[in-house]
Formats: structure tokens, sequence, C-alpha cells
């Protein structure tokens, strides 16, 4: 037990309950406790402006009034409330100056957790005694552990409430009752002190944010939201645990979109509808990337990802944009994850980023994939938008349902056929087959983003393809025609027609497009005999493609080496060709399948690769 007769305490000591949890061990015996009335004003300042700090402050010093009696010591309000001039300053020790005062002239104890003032005091000769706060076992259980078993996502609390928890997995879960009686407003107050109390004590736990009648705290591994009164009707208490850790492999994603993501995707955006496991992703991923010697950062608000020690995480809560930015480029990470991306300030910084050549990976809120990509429109030029995103994973019920990719084209949209109505478009297409899903454009003073169904036909198209049918009844009686683009169509023949149509040297059939003024890919009609290959025969394999100067490259899965496959171009049946060791297809781009090949290629048509039966 330590004998002082009068002690002045400062706000740092009385904010976190020190001296009743001293006296009433014991460890101290006052015979009084003097405190400044600038200790007072700073606490009920801070209770109106909500903050949990200055509500635990001024219980402190009532319930030090409630023990005074118990324990034989009187308490004393001295001084004089702080001017505007001292509040203003007060981060600068103008407070700690005038409570150091007060110390001096009562010729008693100063008792502080603040280092500086205690090394202050000490230097003046005021007697002092430090505390420095004790850090609690990580390894112990923090309060909120109770409510959680091994299946709760969340636990949601509201005063005069039954406590209920979400159960399950994201995609799969129910909401339930954890208890069977409502909880009062004093004891979902006292578990927020709790909490409060806990993040200060423990080294895995932080106040990230805290704003008048709110708070997020990041406590162990749980994400907790304090809303109060007058922000919200009541105490509300909302906490948020990861229940899956997971790698990449764990993803059924094509090997395609992996090698997307190691070789290329520079700028990828992770979105979703809220608890379908967005976060979840994104930690499997910085993980991936960190385990392949790229150096990893992430910037997040609050700071919920569990990431290993080697990724460092800066919190924007605590820092400005421009520090974030100044920050990272100096650091010069291999890639950065921005996770919970809200408001204009936060895309801004995404592009800037982004534009100075750090790899970024974006995490947001969206019930549809394109609403990722909609939510730069407006706060970035629209031209930019391909430079700063070239992915977009969308993920549903915990696993990838979704893959768009971005690039630009200067091209007529669809639905328009004026060749001066040409301009930059900004083309979405599905990322595993190559389909055209959004084009996004300027129309007048508007950005659109307009839908292209792959499936269905232009009404112009269906024209065109009419006329062109007639024009090759000339030389067939059977005649299939599909009109790709507005400059390009493929017409399907028996394969005793094809000569006479395309003529010696392909004199016939350059006649033939000059006049209908479109590129024509003649191509045989397929007979459908018993023998005849089928596309929906067997699985699709997943490939990957890339066009050389001389050769087309299949790059196939590995369990697919030495194996023959059939390739089909728009549900014909084109070559059957052997994958080598290596699961690799080479195509000479010279010869008239190649060519065709090549043409499907780049007009993104569809292609299928099937294992030969």
């Amino acid at each position: 037990m330590k004998k002082v007769d009068k002690i002045i305490p400062d706000t740092s000591i009385i904010i976190e309950g020190i001296l009743s949890k001293r006296i009433k061990k014991k460890e101290l015996k006052p015979k009084q406790i003097i405190i400044h009335e600038a200790v007072i004003s700073e606490l009920e300042a801070q209770a109106n402006r909500g903050r949990e700090t200055g509500q635990l402050g001024l219980e402190e010093i009532k319930k030090l009034r409630d023990m005074s009696k118990k324990f034989a010591f009187t308490i004393e309000f001295k001084g004089k409330r702080p001017d505007d001039f001292q509040i203003k300053r007060a981060k600068s020790g103008e407070i700690d100056s005038i409570i150091r005062e007060l110390a001096l002239t009562e010729k008693g104890t100063l008792i502080t957790a603040d280092r500086v003032q205690a090394i202050v005091a000490e230097s003046k000769g005021i007697s002092t005694i430090f505390y420095e706060f004790p850090v609690e076992d990580e390894k112990k259980d923090v309060i909120l552990a109770k409510f959680f078993d091994k299946e709760t996502m969340s636990v949601h609390i509201k005063a005069e409430c039954i406590p209920k928890a979400k159960k399950g997995v994201p995609g799969a879960w129910k909401y339930v009752n954890i208890a069977k009686k409502p909880m009062d407003a004093n004891e979902v107050k006292t578990l927020a002190k709790t909490i409060t109390e806990e993040a200060g004590s423990r080294k895995d736990g932080f106040v990230e944010i805290e704003r008048r009648g709110s708070s997020i705290i990041q406590l162990s591994n749980y994400r907790t939201v304090i809303t109060r009164p007058p922000f919200a009707d009541g105490y509300e208490i909302t906490a948020v645990r990861p229940i899956k850790h997971l790698d990449l492999k764990d993803y059924n994603i094509s090997e395609k979109l992996k090698n997307r993501i190691f070789e290329q995707a520079e700028g990828i955006l992770i979105s979703g509808a809220p608890g379908h496991g967005k976060t979840t992703f994104a930690q499997a991923l910085a993980e991936f990337y960190a385990s392949t010697n790229k150096v990893v950062k992430t910037v997040e608000a609050p700071r919920d990802l569990v990431l290993p020690a080697d990724i460092t995480q800066y919190s924007i809560s605590h820092g400005s944009s421009q520090e974030i930015h100044d920050i990272l480029l100096l650091s010069r990470p291999d890639y950065t994850f921005f996770d919970e991306m809200r408001n204009t300030e936060d895309f801004k910084l995404f592009s800037d980023l982004r534009l100075s050549g750090v790899g970024m990976i974006g995490v947001l809120h969206a019930t549809k994939p394109i609403d990722a990509i909609q939510r730069f429109i407006g706060r970035i030029e629209l031209g930019v938008i391909p430079h700063i995103v070239d992915t977009v994973i969308f993920i549903k019920n915990g696993e990838v349902d979704n893959v768009f990719s971005l690039s630009m084209e200067v091209k007529v949209p669809s639905g328009m056929f004026e060749q001066d109505l040409a301009r930059p478009v900004v083309v979405v297409n599905d990322f595993n087959s190559g389909r055209l899903e959004f084009e996004i454009y300027t129309y007048g003073e508007e950005t659109v983003v307009i839908p292209v169904s792959g499936d269905a036909k232009a009404p112009a198209h269906e024209l065109a393809g009419h006329a062109i049918k007639q024009a090759f009844l000339k030389y067939s009686d059977k005649v299939n025609v599909d009109v790709i683009s507005n400059n390009k169509c493929v017409v399907a023949v028996p394969e005793s027609s094809k000569a006479g149509i395309i003529g010696r040297n392909g004199s016939n059939i350059e006649k033939i497009e000059k006049k209908l003024g479109m590129s024509i890919d003649i191509r045989s009609l397929a007979t459908k005999g018993a023998n005849s290959k089928q596309e929906n025969d067997g699985e699709n394999i997943s490939f990957t493609v890339k066009i050389h100067k001389s050769n087309i490259t299949f790059m196939l899965p590995i369990e697919y080496s030495d194996e023959d496959i059939d390739l089909f171009v728009e549900n014909d049946y084109a070559l059957t060709a052997r994958a080598s060791k290596k699961a690799v297809i080479k195509l000479n781009k010279k010869n008239k399948i190649g060519k065709v090949i090549a043409d499907a290629v780049q007009y993104k048509e569809k292609i299928v690769l099937k294992r030969t039966n």
C-alpha cells in the first residue's frame, strides 16, 4: 500500500478508472483527492460530443464520491475552468500545465498515465506517480467472446431487445436469438464501456473511430460498432467476426483467372453484397501476393483484415488521403488493398495511386458486378477508367460468381449504325467467355451504361443477315448467315459449294464483300450425322489464348497434357489438335483454319475446347 495524503489526478487517470481500482485494492490510501475544474470541463466536453471516454471519466468521479466515506478520504474541486485560449491549446499541453500548477501549489502528488506529463512534472520537482497501463494477455478472451460460437458471423445487441446473431456462412445464414430475455439499457451501456476499456488495455485492441454518438472499435478479431443517443434511439452494439480463413486455392477459380491475377491484373475491384465474403476473399488474395514475395500493404477504415505481420495495415481514419498517398508512393508497395471504399475521396485516392503505378485492389459494396464500375463514373473521367480498373471480381455466397474485364475501344456503340457515330467506348466483357456484356460511353452530356445481350441480335443485323442470305442463295441452296458486327459476318454453306463461292485466289468472295460492304468468313455447313462432333458433348476446358505474329497459342490446365482436344467456333466443329506435354496447343496463323480461329479470337466469337471422345 502506498500512503499518499493528497492526490491530484489528471484526465488520463480519471478516464481509465485507475484511482477507484487502486483504492479498492488498497494499493493507494489517500486522505484527500483534489480534482482540477479543468478535468471536469474536459470530461464534460467529451461527454457532450457523445464520446465514450467523457462518460467513463464522469462516472469514475461519481464512483470516487461514493467510495469516499468507506475508504475515509475527501474529494475537493479546485482551480478555474479553462478559458477559450487554454481549450484551443489543450493538445499542446495547456490543460496539463494548469493541473501541474495545482499539484505544485497544493504540495500534493500528481498521478498520471501520461509519460510526458510525468517527466515534465518530475523535472519541476512535483511529487509524481506515473501509472503505466498493464497490457492484458492477448490469449485471454475478450468480453465479446461469450456471445460467439463457431458458427456465429455477427452479434447484434440493442437496449431493451433480445440479443440476436447471424449464424452460418456467407449466403447461407440464419438470424437467431442468443438469449432468453432482453438486455436493459444499463446492461448494454456497461457492455459498451467494458469493450472500450478492453480496447485501451490490449495490444490487439484500439478505438478506430470515435464520433458524437458512435464508436468503431477493433478488439482482437472482432470489429465492433457502438451507437448511442442522440445519433441512435438507444444503445446498440454490433460485433462482426470472420468465421473462415481461406487461401486462394480454396476458391474454385479458373486457371485463366489465376494467370490474370498473377501476371496481368493490377487494377482489381472485389465487389459483392454485405456479408457475402468480399473481405475474406481480399484477405486470401493479399496473403497470396505476400507469399509470392510481393510487397503488400492495406488501407482500411476500420482495420479489420486479419493478415500476417509482414503486411502493413494503414488506417485512413487516422491519416489524411494525402498522407496515405505520400507514404505509399515512398514505401513502394507492389500491391495495395483498399478495403471498404465508400466516398469520393476514397475513389480519387485509389485512382491516383493506380495511375502512379501502384497495383491496387479495391473492396466495395455492390449488388451487381457492373455497379462496382458505375461507382467510378462521375468521380473520374470516363476514358481513364480502363487504365485504373482492368478486372472486376464479384463475390456471391462466399464464391467467385462472376468476373468482368475492361478495355477501351473506338467503335460505333451497339444499336447505332452510322459510322460517324463512332466514339471511345469502355467495353465490359465477361472474362471467362469473352462475351460483350456492357458498353459505357458519353451520349450528349450524359454518360450511359448500356447492357449488351450476347444472344439477342440487333434488328439491323437481322435485316442485313436476310439480305446476305439472298445474295448467297445464288450459289448454294443451303445457307446459314450470322452477322457478328456491323462490318463482319459468318456464312456457312455446304463443303461442295465453298470453292465456287470463294473463286480462284479468292476473287469471287472479294467481289461479294465489296458489294455487300462487309467482311465475310466462309465456313462449311456442318452435317449432323451420327458421327459428327457436337459442342455439347463433354465438359468445357478452361484456357488462355494468345495471338503471336505467326501462330495462335492455347494454354490449357496441365491435366490435359498429351490429350487430343476438339476445338469449336460458334458451335461449329473446327479441328482436333494434340496438346503438348505442357498442355499447350499451337496453331499456324497462315493456314486456312488458323485464319478462321485468329478471326474468331479477334472478334471475340465463342470458342470452346473439349477433350476428344
